[in-house]
């Protein structure tokens, strides 16, 4: 049962809510939010915290990626699980039962009601409070939980992010990407890296064939001609494409490799056939990740 200071000061409605999901979410005594003043409802919803730093294109592909669910909602309820309830939860963090209202479905097949339900772990303010949640719009990316309509559970403990119109516009071109028909596949790993010299000196073609975690192929290949700088291209396909240009930073291609590509090639899967080819395997290798740059992610 919810604690006797508690049961009062909740709506009823609120209060059988709160029952349910803490039976089958977390056996979790609640602090309950303070019922806002008129005046606080009728401001302006506060600034995105300090502390949340904007999230970049990975953090966002990540969140996606991993997302059966990516669904817009309004935040009507919001209550703090107590720490010795909430295991796992980081140190200057909250744990939050919310209550939400649906407002649009970004992303996913699953048909969805009005009322969701789900946990979220949020950063303590300066002072140890969590944010004030209620009323805002949020983007979440979550899964369903079988056979309890309306609960959710998201993909990783942080996977709500406060809305903003960019943030959507952000989120839908990620998603348009992910759902798009034969779109890159995630990549595990190099199986193998084969260079073949050219006729003429500082000529040649390097291949490496990537792993994927379908299964499917792809491969990177490098090309170096005399007097001209090398060039590089990516296939997600049985074609190994040679005159496709390089992927776009912030594109799903790029993030399918600038993230998981191995910072270096390893040695067992050079298998070039002499010391000056795995040499020459090595530094195109070292060319393509330089050509992609970092992967940059601020969530933590």
């Amino acid at each position: 049962m919810l604690p006797s200071r508690l049961n009062g000061s909740l709506p009823s409605a609120w209060r059988a809510g709160a029952m349910l999901a803490l039976a089958l979410l977390v056996p979790a005594q609640l602090k309950a939010d303070s019922p806002p003043r008129a005046a606080r409802a009728a401001a302006a919803p506060a600034p995105l915290p300090a502390q949340l730093p904007v999230p970049s294109y990975a953090d966002l592909t990540d969140l996606a990626d991993a997302a059966p669910l990516v669904v817009r909602a309004q935040v009507r309820k919001a209550a703090e699980v107590e720490s010795a309830r909430a295991p796992g939860l980081r140190p200057g963090w909250a744990r939050l039962y919310i209550e939400a209202r649906t407002e649009a479905v970004l992303g996913g097949r699953t048909a969805l009601g009005e009322a969701i339900r789900y946990l979220v772990d949020v950063p303590r303010d300066a002072k140890g409070k969590p944010p004030k949640l209620g009323k805002r719009s949020v983007v979440i990316f979550a899964r369903p939980v079988a056979a309890r309509p309306g609960e959710l559970q998201l993909v990783a403990p942080d996977a709500q992010i406060l809305w903003d119109p960019m943030l959507e516009e952000r989120v839908k071109g990620i998603l348009a990407e992910l759902y798009a028909p034969g779109a890159p596949l995630r990549v595990t790993g190099v199986r193998e890296a084969i260079h073949v010299a050219g006729e003429l000196a500082g000529e040649g073609e390097t291949q490496f064939f990537l792993a994927t975690a379908a299964g499917e192929p792809a491969a990177i290949t490098v090309t170096r001609s005399a007097g001209a700088p090398p060039r590089w291209t990516v296939s997600f396909s049985e074609v190994v494409e040679t005159d496709a240009p390089p992927p776009q930073r912030e594109s799903l291609t790029w993030y399918r490799l600038a993230c998981f590509l191995p910072p270096l090639l390893p040695g067992g899967a050079n298998v070039s056939g002499s010391p000056a080819e795995r040499q020459a395997a090595g530094r195109d290798y070292r060319f393509v990740l330089d050509q992609l740059g970092p992967c940059e992610r601020v969530r933590r």
